[in-house]
């Protein structure tokens, strides 16, 4: 991180995260594109055949990497995306499905191997894509070079809603339709009749005029020796019968009917059950320990110190826990133990003060736009955490020089690659075992978490296989939470109600700009972002930095409605283009919602626009004030521009979801700090937003724009703050600038 610390506020820094940034490997890797071609062609094709040798050795026959199809008609897909509860993988399948005109019922995916072989390329050049906003450039990189790129990234990562509009978008359709076409082509050599007639549905090619039918399965053996087409022509939407429809989550029976294996239930013989403590203050060392206490514990045989933690062996996890907690380690403090909310809050306020931005973005003269008296205001939000119910567990093993390690991570490649480099093990001699994630928001991502690193080396010490478990309390104050962060926005408008010129100052550990989507047309525009960093580990949090931002627009364009004297709905209208997909998505949320209709005494109306992830939401929160000061949510009526949809239940449970979670965090959710150290330790003191506080009506509705597919999983997040907290000013003529409110009402 290229971050700072100010010069009043010195905590040591955190340790440096190992490797290259994906997103500038990426982009430094095109500019060596034309080195070493040759040799990365055979590597590439060597890759292609470690794959296949991996998946074909329990039968079946494979088609670039990603799909099996067996003798008797079984459809297997190998995502190399993680079941985190979000249904991505039912909608890949469906993805690939439809393409290869396959029977649903006989489809199934599972986890790709954490193996080189199945890193994501289609991940990749999505990215890139995406990035320099040059598609067409991209296309034209050599397919063995981006396999490069992805193998030597680690890419195998789920999150920033890239499991459909990437994965499935650029690799899985396309692996359908190739593979339909190379069955097709089969199949017409077999019936000696042109390719031409033949049709293909519920996994059989049919040729009509003479009533044959052959099966996939008998002819994949032969059709997975064909070179398939790198470009195949897809289906026009009309023509679909798998996508856009609400087929059953192919995940959903194992886990009703408890069949489903996550990182807490793993189980192997012979295997005894860790817990941690590490030091209270990050930053910090272990410092002494006496291990007579924990060892006394019946069930307990071990006791490990590590560089900045303990921890506790035991033959199950109340044994381990109960001998954790008679220790009574020392830990120092690293230097940060003068490090707390407000101090960080201060360093925010002073380096804006100083006006010496780290990076900057925007049009126009602001700084002459503005003039001497423009609008201001000042937000803060805290840290939040992500609070997922499955607490960390991995369970590790080495034995004869090989090392393995079974669990839920988000990028399981990457996850070994860590494991490799921690235990000094060839690659070759490290496994991974993905399994499924009992939510995560972007907290298991391995670069962000330490057990990766601590199951490694309590493994190596032990003869035994070994589950690691956080308890909650570590993992609440040893958390990798979203910034926390300030802004100061400033604005002037012109005679008629038009903003002129408009700043947003914000600090925070990073640059939040590529996650920054202004749809507002305006004269002049600056952010400008003042980089401050604490003790605390911060990382991805369910869609990372636009919560932030989108709190902060959306809450100032209300304000600045207020001054102009004109209804929030209207004022936006005024300063978004005519015919965009904004001004559409805002129209029809207002229309939805009975925007400007009468509501009862005491209940107000917010509205929120916000683009992230290229989906654009909506909302309008209608909202009051309960005796005890905290907001009551009535109606959340949602507008969503997502492209297209792929399975529409699904897409609904995720917009529901991260309103919800939006909801969440603004009404009750903040990690603060003292004496360096977190002061939560539980859910007790994390308030969630429980079902009682949960909209009584959540009306959403998906718009069908035809552009390009945007994310689903996160999206629905940053809208809800601002919406809700335009809403309690409708209602009671107080500003919320400040989150959670929870702080506010019991002040």
């Amino acid at each position: 991180m290229a971050d700072t610390p100010t010069a009043d506020m010195q905590p040591a820094a955190p340790a440096k995260r190992k490797g290259v940034k994906r997103r500038a490997f990426l982009i430094g890797g095109v500019a060596v594109v034309g080195a070493g071609l040759f040799g990365i062609s055979i590597a590439d094709s060597n890759a292609a055949k470690s794959a296949k040798a991996l998946l074909e050795s329990d039968g079946g026959h494979i088609f670039a990497t990603w799909l099996k199809i067996g003798e008797d008609d079984s459809i297997t897909i190998y995502s190399p995306h993680t079941d985190i509860g979000q249904g991505s993988n039912t909608g890949l399948a469906q993805m690939l499905a439809e393409e290869l005109d396959a029977a649903w019922d006989q489809v199934r995916v599972v986890s790709a191997p954490a193996e080189p072989a199945f890193a994501n390329v289609g991940l990749g050049r999505a990215f890139l894509a995406d990035m320099t906003g040059q598609p067409a450039i991209i296309n034209g990189i050599p397919q063995s070079f981006l396999s490069f790129l992805a193998r030597q990234m680690n890419l195998q990562m789920t999150g920033g809603s890239t499991a459909l509009r990437f994965t499935g978008r650029v690799t899985f359709q396309n692996v359908g339709a190739a593979t339909r076409l190379a069955l097709v082509e089969t199949a017409a050599k077999r019936l000696a009749v042109p390719a031409a007639e033949l049709t293909t549905q519920d996994s059989h090619v049919i040729h009509a005029k003479s009533g044959r039918a052959l099966r996939y399965g008998e002819l994949a053996a032969e059709a997975a020796t064909l070179s398939l087409d790198n470009a195949p022509k897809l289906k026009d939407p009309s023509q679909y019968r798998i996508m856009r429809q609400s087929m059953q989550r192919l995940d959903i029976p194992a886990k009703v009917d408890g069949s489903a294996q996550y990182g807490m239930d793993f189980s192997v013989p012979d295997m005894r059950v860790a817990t941690i403590m590490a030091a209270p203050v990050r930053g910090g060392k272990l410092t002494s320990v006496d291990t007579a206490p924990a060892l006394a514990v019946k069930g307990v045989e071990k006791v490990i110190k590590l560089d900045d933690a303990v921890a506790v062996v035991a033959k199950g996890y109340w044994p381990a826990i109960s001998g954790l907690r008679a220790l009574t380690p020392q830990f120092s403090d690293g230097g940060n133990g003068g490090i707390s909310t407000a101090s960080i809050f201060k360093a925010h306020d002073d380096l804006m003060a100083k006006g010496e931005a780290d990076s900057a973005a925007g049009d126009g003269d602001v700084q002459a736009g503005l003039g001497a008296q423009p609008i201001e205001a000042k937000y803060q939000v805290p840290f939040l955490h992500h609070a997922m119910m499955e607490p960390f567990a991995l369970t590790a093993h080495f034995k004869d020089g090989k090392l393995n390690i079974w669990g839920g991570m988000q990028d399981p490649l990457a996850t070994k690659m860590m494991a490799v480099e921690v235990s000094g093990l060839d690659a070759d001699d490290v496994t991974f075992h993905p399994m499924m994630i009992g939510g995560s928001f972007g907290r298991r991502l391995p670069m962000y978490m330490e057990i990766v690193g601590q199951v490694t080396k309590l493994a190596m010490q032990l003869p035994y296989p070994v589950k690691l478990i956080w308890s909650r309390e570590e993992e609440v104050a040893q958390g990798a939470y979203r910034p926390q962060s300030s802004a100061a926005l400033k604005a002037s408008l012109t005679k008629e109600k038009r903003i002129k010129a408009y700043r947003n100052d914000y600090a925070q550990p990073e640059s939040a700009e590529s996650e920054t989507v202004f749809p507002y047309a305006l004269p002049a525009v600056s952010r400008r972002h003042f980089a401050h960093v604490s003790n605390q580990q911060t990382g991805a949090w369910r869609s990372v930095n636009s919560t932030q931002q989108g709190f902060y627009n959306e809450s100032f364009m209300d304000e600045l409605a207020h001054a102009a004297g004109e209804d929030p709905v209207v004022f936006r209208r005024n300063h978004l283009k005519a015919g965009s997909r904004h001004l559409r998505v805002l129209d029809e949320v207002a229309a939805r919602s009975g925007w400007g209709s009468p509501l009862p005494a005491g209940t107000g109306r917010g509205v929120a626009l916000v683009e992230s992830f290229r989906t654009i939401v909506a909302h309008v929160i209608e909202a009051s004030v309960g005796d005890d000061g905290m907001p009551k949510v009535h109606k959340v009526t949602t507008v969503v521009d997502a492209g297209s949809i792929v399975n529409p239940d699904a897409a609904m449970a995720q917009i529901e979801g991260g309103t919800i979670m939006g909801l969440s965090s603004a009404i009750g959710e903040a990690i603060t700090l003292e004496n360096g150290a977190v002061q939560q330790s539980n859910l007790a003191d994390y308030p969630l937003l429980k079902m009682a506080g949960a909209p009584l009506v959540m009306d959403i509705h998906f718009l069908n724009s035809g552009a390009d597919m945007g994310g689903i999983g996160e999206p629905g997040v940053p809208p809800a703050a601002p919406a809700l907290a335009n809403a309690l000013f409708a209602a009671t003529g107080k500003r919320v600038r400040n989150l959670p409110i929870l702080t506010q009402a019991k002040a």
